[in-house]
């Protein structure tokens, strides 16, 4: 598709005229996996302080009361955000509604979290009725094809899988790692059953529009709402088609050569949807 030119802008103050809420993303947009960033975080706080509501939806495959604890860690402070609904808050949905099933965790230990309180238990692979992704156990030098030889007896099987984390790769510090995604993409691949529980699947928006209409009172209205992403298959296709307007903040998961017009049509043109406009970071 030859679409315009997305406009390019330094900051989001303009394009927030007549918003009463922002989606943010959190990892690429609130921090990068190492330190926060301080625009973003002074930019939530003016919006606040203009009677907005910040949302952070993530990705992170974890309880957000579990994410509140690694933002503040990060330098990301309570009072820059209302609240925030996680992959992971949906994903306990999904698996509450297994109850009773064995599940095969894939992933670290750090997102134990999600089984808590749940009437589902872990077990090993040869048990296993369902399972679980929420990262792969070394993201620091697995990739995909290190999951193959594991995979194919569970495919024999038939068991499903739910994805944890949709996104494929995100920024730590200055590498990139390879997320739960890409672990259900290969599984797919080979002929898996996989559902998603975040980004860009609509039950996750469901979510966060219901916390936003509770955090302010009322329902809010798409239109009155912008969403805030560095993820052009998660946060920007999934802020379009639940019909808001979004905004891409540029990262090494997609602009590696750097945030122009022309990298954006070369993003953009082949897909059916597009952000209003794009930044090199969230600043105010």
């Amino acid at each position: 598709m030859n679409r315009p030119d997305i406009p390019i802008v330094s900051g989001i103050a303009g394009l927030s005229a007549g918003r009463c809420a922002w989606i943010v993303d959190i990892w690429g947009v609130m921090h990068n996996g190492a330190r926060a960033f301080p625009q973003a975080v002074e930019a939530c706080r003016q919006f606040r302080a203009g009677g907005g509501t910040v949302l952070l939806l993530s990705n992170a495959p974890r309880p957000f009361p579990d994410v509140v604890q690694h933002l503040r860690q990060l330098g990301v402070p309570d009072d820059a955000y209302d609240g925030g609904v996680t992959s992971g808050d949906v994903t306990r949905g999904l698996m509450a509604a297994e109850a009773g099933r064995a599940f095969l965790h894939i992933g670290p230990e750090r997102d134990n979290g999600l089984f808590e309180g749940l009437d589902v238990r872990k077990t090993g692979a040869r048990e296993a009725e369902s399972i679980l992704c929420s990262g792969l156990w070394d993201d620091t030098r697995e990739t995909p094809d290190d999951y193959v030889a594991l995979f194919e007896p569970l495919l024999a099987r038939g068991l499903p899988m739910i994805c944890a984390n949709p996104d494929v790769k995100v920024e730590r510090g200055d590498k990139l790692i390879y997320c739960a995604g890409a672990l259900a993409q290969r599984y797919g691949e080979m002929g898996g059953t996989v559902t998603y529980a975040g980004k860009p699947h609509r039950p996750a928006y469901d979510k966060a529009f219901a916390a936003i209409a509770a955090l302010r009172g009322a329902p809010v209205a798409a239109h009155e709402m912008i969403a805030i992403g560095d993820g052009v298959e998660t946060d920007i296709r999934g802020g379009c088609a639940a019909g808001v307007d979004t905004v891409m903040i540029a990262s090494a998961v997609h602009l590696q050569q750097g945030l122009t017009s022309v990298s954006l049509h070369a993003l953009f043109d082949p897909r059916d949807f597009a952000p209003i406009a794009a930044m090199p970071a969230l600043t105010w």
